[in-house]
C-alpha cells in the first residue's frame, strides 16, 4: 500500500514519451478548444501589457525630472497611461482566469466521468492487484494534479516564457549594456537552483513516502477497527502511528534546513544581482550614459525576468508530476474493459454445462483451482455445491458470472458459449444473494430497487413481502425510507440478508445464485428466509453454495466438490446413505442436522 501511495508524488521526465502521455489527457480540453484559445490570447495580451508597466514607471521619473519626449509631456499623462495599462491588464487577467477555470472544470469533469465509467466497466481480474484506495487516488489526487496544471501551471509556464521571450529582447534593444551585465549574474542563480532544487525534491519525496506509510496505519486501523477493539490494541495502534509520524517529522525538519538555506541563497543571489545591476546602472547615470528613469525601468524588468527564471523550477517540477498523473490515468483508460457495444434484450432458460473446465486465478497461476470439471444442470433444476473451503465452489460461480474465463474447457448456457452472449444482457439474467451482504448507504427502498432500477412502489413492496422483509421494514418509523447506513451497518445480519433476497426477487433472474444465503440468520429469521427462498427458487435454475447442509435437503442435486473436481453427486437421500461418503461424513459432523 505504501508503494501505491508513494506514486501520488511520483514525477516523470519531460521526454517525448512523457509529453505524449500528457497530451493524451489533454484531449479532454479539445471540446472546449475555442474557449481555451480565448484564454491563451488573454494570457498573452495580459503578459504583454504588463511588460509595458516598468517602461512607464521609468518614464514617470524622467518626466518628473523634466525629461519629456514625443509621447509623454506631463506626469499626469504617464500616470493615466499607467492606470489604463493596469485596467486593461486586469480585464485580460480576469478573462484568462475565467476561461482557464471554465475549461479545466469541464474538461476534468469529463475526465472524472470517463475514468469512473472505465473503472466500473473493468473486469474483475483488474481489481485483483489493486486496492480501492489506489483507484480512488486516480480520480481524486491525480485528477487534482491535472486540475492545478490546467488552471495554474500551464498559465504560469506560458507567462514566464512570454516574459523571457519578450522581456529579454526588449531589454537588449532598450538597454543593451545593462542587459549584458544583468545576464552575467543569472547563470550562478540558475545552476544553484538546479542543484539545490534536485536535492530538496529528494528529501521532500522521502517525506511524502514516510507520510504515506503513516497513512497506511490509519487506513488499516479504521478498516479493521472492530478487530483493534476486540484485541484491545488501541494503544498499540496509537504508538504505531506516533512512531511513523516521528520519522516524517525528522525528515521534514532536515529538508526544511536545506530549503531554508536555498531560499536564503536565492534571496541573496537574486537581490544581490539586482543590487549589482543597480550599482552598475548608478555609475552609468553618474556618467550621463543612462537616465534615472531608464535605470528604474531596467531594475523592474530585471525583477520580472529574475522572478520568471526562479519560478520555472517549480513549474518544471509540477509538470513532471502532471506527466506522472497522466501516465497513471491513461494506464486505466487504455485497459480493455467489459463495456458492451449495445445491450440487447435476452431471456435465458437456465441450462448450464461445464465441459472439462480448468481454472487458476491470474494472481496464483501455479494453483489449479478447478481440474477438468464437468457439470450439467437442466433449466429449473436446483443444485447445491458442497465442499470444504478452497475446493472451488465460489470459483464455479465466478466463472458462471464471467468474472473470470476458464484456463481451458467451455461453459455453455442454453447450448451457447457463455462468451457469445452480450455480457451485460447475460448478467442481467443472473441474480446473486451473497453470504456477506453489502448494502449501499441509502434507504431500504433504494437497496431493494437496485435489483431493478425504476421499479414501482408496488413491485418493491411485493418483493419485500416475498422475502419476508416487510415485517421488520414496517416496524421502522420511516419504513422503506429507513437509511441503512454505511454497508448496511444499521440493520442486523438477518435484516440485511432479507433485503438482499428482496433485491434478487425484484430482479427476477433466470439463474439464481445463493451463497450461504441463510448463514447470518437466527432460527426465527432462517425459517422466514428459507420459506422466501423456496418461493424464489420456483421455476428457475438455482445454484446454492452451502455449508449448513440442513438448508439443501430439498434440492434436486447435490454436487460435492473436492480439490476442484466432482467427488460425489446425487440427492440428499442418495448421498447420506453412502458409507464413508464425503457428504455423509459432513452430515455426521453437523449436530444440528436431525
Amino acid at each position: 500500500m505504501a508503494k501505491r501511495n508513494r506514486e501520488e508524488g511520483e514525477k516523470r521526465p519531460l521526454n517525448k514519451a512523457g509529453i505524449k502521455n500528457f497530451l493524451g489527457v489533454f484531449r479532454f480540453v479539445l471540446p472546449y478548444k475555442w474557449i481555451f484559445a480565448i484564454g491563451l490570447v488573454a494570457l498573452s495580451l495580459s503578459s504583454g501589457v504588463l511588460l509595458s508597466f516598468p517602461y512607464l514607471s521609468g518614464k514617470l521619473l524622467d518626466v518628473a525630472q523634466g525629461k519629456t519626449d514625443l509621447y509623454f509631456n506631463t506626469i499626469n499623462q504617464v500616470a493615466f497611461t499607467m492606470i489604463a495599462v493596469l485596467l486593461i491588464q486586469g480585464v485580460f487577467s480576469f478573462l484568462r482566469v475565467y476561461t482557464f477555470t471554465y475549461v479545466s472544470e469541464h474538461a476534468l469533469a469529463d475526465l472524472r466521468i470517463q475514468l469512473y465509467s472505465k473503472i466500473i466497466w473493468l473486469p474483475l481480474p483488474f481489481y485483483d492487484n489493486r486496492r480501492v484506495g489506489e483507484l480512488m487516488s486516480r480520480i481524486t489526487s491525480d485528477v487534482s494534479i491535472l486540475y492545478d496544471t490546467f488552471t495554474f501551471t500551464l498559465a504560469e509556464l506560458l507567462r514566464q516564457i512570454l516574459m523571457l521571450v519578450i522581456g529579454i529582447p526588449l531589454l537588449i534593444v532598450l538597454y543593451p549594456e545593462l542587459t549584458v551585465f544583468m545576464l552575467l549574474t543569472f547563470p550562478v542563480l540558475i545552476i544553484a537552483a538546479l542543484f539545490f532544487g534536485k536535492f530538496i525534491r529528494k528529501l521532500s519525496k522521502k517525506t511524502q513516502d514516510q507520510l504515506a506509510n503513516a497513512n497506511v496505519v490509519v487506513e488499516e486501523t479504521l478498516q479493521s477497527v472492530t478487530v483493534v477493539k476486540a484485541f484491545t490494541n488501541e494503544i498499540f495502534e496509537i504508538n504505531r502511528y506516533k512512531n511513523s509520524l516521528a520519522e516524517v517529522i525528522k525528515t521534514a525538519i532536515r529538508a526544511s534546513r536545506y530549503r531554508g538555506a536555498f531560499i536564503s541563497f536565492t534571496i541573496v543571489a537574486l537581490f544581490g544581482g539586482i543590487v549589482a545591476v543597480g550599482w552598475y546602472g548608478a555609475l552609468m547615470v553618474q556618467k550621463g550614459e543612462v537616465q534615472v528613469g531608464e535605470l528604474f525601468s531596467f531594475i523592474i524588468y530585471t525583477v520580472f525576468i529574475g522572478g520568471s527564471i526562479a519560478g520555472l523550477g517549480d513549474i518544471y517540477s509540477q509538470l513532471q508530476k502532471s506527466i506522472g498523473a497522466s501516465e497513471r490515468i491513461l494506464e486505466i483508460l487504455e485497459t480493455a474493459d467489459e463495456k458492451p457495444e449495445a445491450s440487447t434484450a435476452l431471456k435465458l432458460q437456465g441450462k448450464i454445462e461445464f465441459n472439462n473446465v480448468q481454472f487458476a486465478y491470474p494472481t496464483r497461476p501455479d494453483v489449479q483451482v478447478l481440474k477438468a470439471l464437468n457439470i450439467s444442470i437442466k433449466p429449473g433444476e436446483k443444485v447445491a455445491l458442497v465442499g470444504p473451503s478452497g475446493s472451488g465452489k465460489s470459483t464455479i460461480i465466478n466463472l458462471l458470472l464471467q468474472f473470470y474465463q476458464p484456463s481451458s474447457g467451455t461453459i455453455l448456457v442454453d447450448d451457447l458459449m457463455a462468451t457469445d452472449y452480450n455480457l451485460h444482457a447475460y448478467r442481467s439474467n443472473l441474480g446473486v444473494v451473497p453470504q456477506e451482504v453489502i448494502l449501499f448507504g441509502g434507504t431500504i427502498r433504494e437497496n431493494i430497487a437496485y435489483g431493478k432500477p425504476g421499479a414501482t412502489e408496488a413491485e418493491i413492496t411485493d418483493a419485500a413481502r416475498k422475502a419476508n422483509a416487510w415485517e421488520f421494514i414496517e416496524s421502522f418509523p420511516e419504513g422503506l425510507e429507513t437509511v441503512v447506513g454505511d454497508r448496511g451497518v444499521k440493520l442486523s445480519g438477518g435484516q440485511r440478508q432479507r433485503v438482499a433476497i428482496a433485491r434478487a426477487i425484484l430482479r427476477n433472474p433466470a439463474i439464481l445464485i445463493l451463497d450461504e444465503a441463510t448463514s447470518s440468520l437466527d432460527a426465527h429469521s432462517e425459517k422466514l428466509v428459507q420459506d422466501a427462498l423456496e418461493n424464489l427458487m420456483q421455476n428457475r435454475t438455482t445454484l446454492v453454495i452451502a455449508h449448513r447442509l440442513s438448508t439443501i435437503r430439498k434440492v434436486d442435486t447435490i454436487l460435492v466438490i473436492k480439490e476442484g473436481i466432482i467427488a460425489e453427486a446425487g440427492n440428499h437421500a442418495e448421498l447420506s446413505a453412502r458409507d464413508n461418503g464425503i457428504y455423509s461424513n459432513l452430515l455426521k459432523l453437523q449436530v444440528d442436522v436431525k
